[in-house]
């Protein structure tokens, strides 16, 4: 019972196919402090650089705005192009101040999880819609997280900017002594070292929120010993199905190879364990071919099915032995067994010349020049 109690908890690392499955689904790591810090401090930068110029074409659009020409009061078209044309002005002024932030929120997460388009991120989940989901969610660990953060933001930003502003109060009034225009390049100098200074203290908060992200979405991604187990199941196949195709498979391979058998020039036999069909074409082949082989069951059906189409067999158990120990079914024989080979090829050419001409009987070899080397008895006994 606790044994099948701990496969059901989740301790496993996520499998890569879980991790894949996720991102497909849009669940990625995200850090919301992160992107925000980014944002803030590309837009205080941004702020902070672009001071002067801005500053300028923001006082010659409000001179230009405030000016008052009685001879076209009261005609609409010069006013509404005028304010068109102040407008495009403005626009043009703040555009590269808007597209760096943009760039700035588009670029944070593809640099924490890379490009991805999830259509199944877009779905509607109605489960969020729970009164009583969301309760257990705002209780939850992740909301108590989330508490602290917003607590810690709200104190240390809050903080340091009530701070900046109380050091820089002489230079705020002094703006009142200047032109303004210089007043509001000033002023837009000092908002923009102020909010890049209270943006760049949130660096303590993001080294505490993307540590945590990191950890928490993988644990949410954990698995148990059981879902691992299925999971492989599933992708690499039932177990019982898997050795019944690899027991079919054994058994057509073992048809094509008895189905050989009529076709070889001679069967070597141990005589009783192993079964070696060997077959030779002049001109054809460049060595013997190991047409069947096997041992014991499968030895006695080749013998059988030699005998059923009169192929010669040979009884030479240490030969039988290195061609079944160190061949394969379609393949040459090793250079180091042709002599043996070829005493034994010799034979059965012969022994077809006394079966169409008559003549003496062959005399079937005896010891053949197998190495020692490539007997699996000589080996073992060594």
């Amino acid at each position: 019972m606790a044994e099948e109690q701990n496969d059901q908890e989740k301790t496993e690392s996520a499998s890569p196919q879980k991790l894949e499955k996720a991102r497909e689904e849009g669940q990625v790591i995200q850090s919301r402090e992160l992107s925000t810090f980014v944002v803030l401090m590309a837009s205080g930068s941004a702020l902070w650089i672009m001071a002067n110029g801005l500053g300028q074409t923001l006082s010659h659009i409000m001179r230009d705005g405030l000016s008052f020409e009685p001879g076209f009061a009261r005609d609409t078209s010069h006013v509404m192009a005028q304010l068109s044309s102040l407008f495009f002005e403005a626009a043009f002024a703040l555009a590269p101040f808007f597209l760096l932030v943009v760039f700035a929120t588009v670029i944070t997460p593809l640099l924490l999880t890379g490009w991805l388009f999830s259509t199944k991120a877009l779905m509607p989940k109605f489960n969020r819609l729970n009164p009583a989901s969301g309760i257990k969610r705002m209780f939850s660990s992740q909301g108590l997280v989330e508490l602290v953060k917003a607590l810690a933001k709200v104190g240390l930003l809050g903080g340091v900017a009530v701070w900046l502003i109380w050091i820089n109060v002489e230079s705020v009034f002094s703006l009142s002594m200047e032109s303004p225009v210089q007043a509001i390049q000033h002023m837009g100098d000092m908002i923009g070292k102020i909010f890049l200074l209270v943006s760049a203290t949130m660096v303590f908060i993001v080294m505490i929120d993307l540590p945590f992200q990191i950890w928490n979405h993988f644990k949410k991604l954990r698995m148990s010993m059981e879902e691992l187990r299925r999971e492989a199941k599933e992708s690499e196949g039932d177990p019982h199905l898997k050795a019944r195709i690899r027991a079919q498979q054994r058994e057509m391979a073992r048809r094509r190879m008895m189905s050989e058998i009529p076709t070889a020039d001679v069967v070597v036999t141990n005589p009783t364990h192993y079964a070696v069909a060997l077959k030779y074409t002049e001109g054809k082949m460049g060595a013997p071919r190991v047409v069947a082989k096997g041992a014991d069951v499968v030895a006695a059906r080749i013998r059988e099915l030699a005998a059923e189409h009169k192929i010669p067999m040979l009884e030479a158990p240490p030969l039988a032995r290195a061609l079944f120990r160190h061949t394969e079914i379609g393949n040459e024989i090793p250079a180091t067994l042709y002599a043996a080979v070829a005493e034994v090829l010799a034979y059965v050419f012969q022994l077809r010349h006394y079966q169409q001409t008559g003549g003496a009987y062959p005399a079937a070899p005896t010891v053949l020049p197998v190495p020692p080397e490539l007997d699996p008895l000589q080996t073992t006994t060594a």
